[in-house]
């Protein structure tokens, strides 16, 4: 009953990333410029993103190269494996047939570098000598910190407190890569001066760290702003993920009839599932697709579908997206990644066209369900992919219910290691099943900007 391994070769690393906006009956609405409420065009991000970047975030191509550089570095450890988990289907006692993608075989652990390496290489070709970005739980900062170091550019890296505190080992693989770390809200910026001012003790989300490294970027003539998830050029990236299940579930001989992804900003879960939705939409297969997010920070089940600012200091340009208010301020939950007011404008958007069901889990259920997995497949996920691990789990005992053998896949985005003290506080029972602030969302959605 051992677990299987679908493996592809190296020449079968995708040579195109997959855009889903040429495929949407709908395109998304416009991004407006914050001041003027206008759509904004190259000049308005040309502060922000160098300009391969931008023509990406626009383009409705369906396929976009993969520059040779990019596809060199991701050799390191692309294609992934993709594993049939039958001694955890053995264990629930299931006939569903549960698969999952591994990307936790990367250098830093998880799939953040499918994008991290696109962006730094085309900001080293626009001559860039600096980054700044923001990071969550710190597997985007590594990520970036790695690929910057291949690319010999400097990185200033926001990291949101709360994870400063409780992730050291990622602030320092940051670091071993010559990453400046910065825990967010800092003294560095009038940013985070102003919440520091109103909220001296703040934990700190990732709005909040936008906010700092965005304003750091658009002083300096030589240095960008990068950014992990949320944008379409961020998501674009990551279709290397779908593209590679796609083989090897043909491998497996299987075709996923459910699709599972964790949802914060929206990048793991968009890299696996629009390959899919793609095919789909031009009429091949269409498997139920379930964006699981965390019941602490529901964007895309309790948020409102609107324009909102990116970071809560209102610098970004203004998105429609399922947002719970650019204002609002997570509990600390140990899924830092996961942690963003506002859901990628293309998943909020195939949301809305009824091409994606969002469900959420609270923190105790995916501990549980991460250490159920790790019991019966070896590998400990990271908080933020547990709630793919346990979305997966329901799913698996709901066709046990129903006495239906359906297939299942979902993205195991990164491994848990940097997490240890995490899963302590799990077991020595100091964790909470915390849910979202009624109130504290409804204060922040009152200040939605207006948009006519």
């Amino acid at each position: 009953m051992d677990s299987v391994k679908y493996v592809l070769a190296e020449q079968d690393i995708p040579k195109f990333w997959y855009n889903l906006q040429a495929d949407l009956p709908e395109p998304v609405p416009a991004v407006l410029h914050p001041g003027t409420k206008q759509p904004v065009g190259p000049d308005d991000l040309a502060p922000l993103f160098p300009m391969g970047l931008i023509e990406q975030e626009v383009s409705t191509e369906r396929e976009i190269e993969i520059p040779e550089p990019v596809r060199d570095i991701y050799r390191q450890w692309r294609p992934t494996p993709l594993f049939r988990a039958r001694r955890l289907e053995k264990m629930l006692e299931t006939p569903a047939r549960i698969y999952y993608k591994y990307e936790g075989v990367s250098p830093v652990g998880s799939h953040k570098p499918n994008t991290a390496v696109a962006q730094a290489f085309y900001n080293k070709e626009a001559g860039v000598k600096k980054l700044t970005t923001e990071t969550g739980a710190g597997q985007w900062g590594s990520a970036l910190a790695m690929a910057c170091a291949f690319f010999e550019l400097e990185l200033s890296v926001y990291m949101v407190r709360v994870s400063y505190n409780q992730k050291p080992y990622r602030r320092g693989l940051m670091e071993n890569y010559g990453a400046r770390v910065t825990p967010s809200p800092s003294n560095e910026t009038a940013a985070g001066r102003a919440i520091l001012d109103e909220h001296p003790d703040s934990t700190g989300s990732l709005g909040i760290a936008i906010s700092e490294a965005v304003e750091m970027a658009v002083q300096d003539d030589h240095t960008k702003y990068a950014l992990g998830s949320v944008l379409n050029h961020v998501l674009l990236h990551q279709t290397v993920i779908g593209q590679e299940c796609r083989h090897q579930m043909e491998m497996a001989g299987d075709e996923p009839d459910i699709l599972v992804g964790c949802t914060g900003g929206g990048s793991n879960f968009a890299g696996m599932v629009f390959p899919y939705l793609g095919e789909g939409l031009r009429g091949g297969a269409k498997p139920r697709v379930v964006a699981v997010e965390p019941a602490a920070c529901p964007m895309l089940t309790k948020g409102r579908y609107a324009y909102d600012y990116g970071d809560t200091a209102h610098l970004t340009p203004l998105v429609k997206m399922h947002t719970l208010g650019s204002t609002f301020v997570p509990p600390g939950f140990h899924a830092g990644g996961l942690r963003y007011h506002g859901m990628g404008p293309l998943v909020s958007h195939a949301t809305q066209l009824g091409m994606v069901e969002p469900t959420s889990v609270d923190q105790l259920e995916t501990f549980s369900a991460g250490v159920q997995f790790a019991r019966a497949e070896g590998i400990l996920p990271a908080p933020e992919a547990n709630h793919a691990v346990a979305a997966a789990i329901i799913e698996a005992l709901r066709c046990k219910a129903e006495g239906t053998g359906k297939s299942i896949l979902f993205n195991l985005c990164g491994h848990g290691h940097f997490d240890i003290q995490a899963y302590m506080d799990y077991h020595a029972g100091k964790l909470t099943a915390q849910e979202y602030s009624e109130d504290e969302i409804a204060m922040a959605l009152a200040g939605l900007p207006s948009v006519g």
